[in-house]
């Protein structure tokens, strides 16, 4: 036989399969030192002895073990009786290797059943503690979704009593700023009203003293009062120029009744036969009046009928000789600014 006869013949020689001729012409090759047989022959071995385990457990039947029991104590067979066993020619299969090689020794079947006890509770308590797990995450979530249902329920029902309160707010802001307008229309007639009454009065007060013959004297500051009562009247103030930095003035002018006062103040002394005189500038100077100063004295000036000038722009004090210029031609003291 070739030597790839031979070792294609191992693996039946590992189970047994094959008769005796094969059988002692591939030991006797093994016997030379085949390297490459014998180790096929070793993996051979090794898968043989676990061809049992794959094998399906059968159940004995119930009367094998009291055969197996009445056959513990067998008659004892006479030695005549024996025949003579023929010299084995050659070793049974596979037992010269076992010199050799000694076969592995499977696994002993009754340790299966217990791993696969083991492997069965280790599943079971696995899943139980996996089952556990997620009741209690779940249980958990649960919770919190309930926390925050009860949270965003609280939250909405202040949102809305917010909304209420502001609504409430916002309606009775309404209401203030309504009531403050009626006032603010009230106040302004009854300014207007009283405005009118004073004219009259003063027109009155004139009628009387030119029925009469008598001459009325009012105080400037009492002036000053009634002017400043009027909405309408008008305010402007004056700086002093380059001759009388120091200067300054305050004017108010009342459009319907005509009236002028002028609040000076620092202005130097009119020297004799001089006199200040207020002008009036639009196209051109307008006198409004005249009046004298005093060493540390104010000046007021009071003008019944003032000229009209609602179109001026811009006044000034001049100092002229005495009685007053119809054009100025003195130098200017206060000057407002246009």
């Amino acid at each position: 036989m070739t030597h790839e006869e031979l070792e294609e013949s191992v693996p039946l020689y590992a189970v047994g399969a094959l008769d005796r001729n094969e059988r002692q012409a591939l030991e006797a090759h093994l016997l030379s030192g085949c390297v490459s047989c014998h180790a096929a022959l070793k993996e051979f071995q090794s898968v043989a002895a676990l061809l049992p385990l794959a094998l399906s457990p059968i159940t004995p039947p119930p009367s094998l073990k009291a055969t197996i029991m009445a056959e513990r104590n067998p008659a004892s067979i006479p030695a005549e009786a024996v025949p003579n066993e023929p010299a084995k020619q050659s070793l049974e299969p596979g037992e010269w290797m076992n010199h050799l090689f000694p076969p592995v020794a499977p696994a002993r079947s009754s340790s299966l059943p217990w791993a696969l006890g083991f492997a069965t509770f280790l599943i079971v308590a696995l899943g139980g503690y996996f089952a556990w797990s997620v009741s209690t995450e779940r249980s958990v979530t649960t919770s919190n979704i309930q926390q925050l249902e009860a949270s965003l329920k609280e939250t909405s029902t202040k949102f809305a009593n917010l909304q209420r309160e502001a609504g409430d707010q916002a309606k009775a802001l309404a209401e203030l700023r309504n009531e403050l307008q009626q006032r603010t229309e009230e106040t302004a007639e009854t300014k207007e009203q009283l405005t009118q009454r004073e004219g009259e009065l003063e027109e009155i007060r004139v009628q009387l003293s030119q029925r009469g013959n008598t001459r009325t004297v009012e105080a400037p500051q009492d002036e000053l009062a009634t002017l400043l009562r009027i909405p309408n009247a008008k305010a402007v103030a004056l700086t002093g120029s380059d001759v009388a930095k120091q200067a300054t003035g305050f004017l108010l002018y009342d459009s319907r009744t005509q009236k002028v006062w002028l609040y000076s103040v620092n202005l130097p002394e009119s020297p004799a036969g001089t006199t200040y005189q207020l002008w009036a500038i639009h196209d051109k100077p307008v006198s409004i009046g005249t009046f004298n100063m005093d060493t540390g004295k104010a000046a007021h000036l009071l003008v019944k009928k003032a000229p009209s000038f609602v179109e001026a722009k811009a006044f000034a004090v001049s100092l002229e000789p005495s009685g007053g210029r119809p054009q100025p031609t003195g130098p200017i003291y206060l000057l407002s600014q246009s």
